[in-house]
């Protein structure tokens, strides 16, 4: 599985649109992917809770099973090691989901760092960026924060 996310990734072996679509939406997943792994190892700590998290996360935002979600965690992390700054992902997260989308993004950014039920200042410094790079104000990250704590009873 994981040889053939890499094979959409690197070009066309069917047709030109279905391949685009693909690649499209593979992009998609590993900028939403690997948001979550920097986030998850923003406080040096990378934990079951927030693995089982990130999981979750993805099979429910994409329909995804949780085989590939797996494999799409492994390239996302060869991703997150070659990149530069966390303005990759957003720019193709920011390009290509609605308002209510990075909405959500940011709410499960929320969600994921709640996920250990500790909250380090380098998790929220990280959401804060991303949030500003999503274009979100300063007002619905705290909303997103708000609706996430409520929802878990914190």
């Amino acid at each position: 599985m994981l040889n053939f996310l890499k094979e959409i990734l690197q070009g066309p072996s069917e047709g030109v649109h279905q391949a685009s679509a693909q690649n499209y939406e593979l992009k998609l997943q590993i900028a939403t992917c690997a948001l979550f792994l920097e986030l998850a190892h923003a406080d040096e700590e990378f934990s079951l809770e927030e693995e089982e998290k990130i999981i979750q996360i993805m099979k429910e935002t994409f329909e995804l099973n949780e085989k590939y979600v797996l494999d799409l965690i492994e390239l996302s992390k060869e991703h997150v090691n070659k990149s530069v700054s966390v303005y990759e992902f957003t720019d193709i997260v920011n390009k290509n989901f609605s308002f209510n989308e990075k909405f959500e993004l940011v709410k499960n950014l929320w969600r994921l760092i709640y996920a250990d039920e500790n909250l380090s200042s380098h998790e929220e410094y990280f959401v804060r960026k991303v949030s500003g790079n999503l274009h979100l104000h300063h007002q619905e990250l705290i909303g997103a924060k708000l609706e996430v704590k409520r929802e878990m009873g914190l």
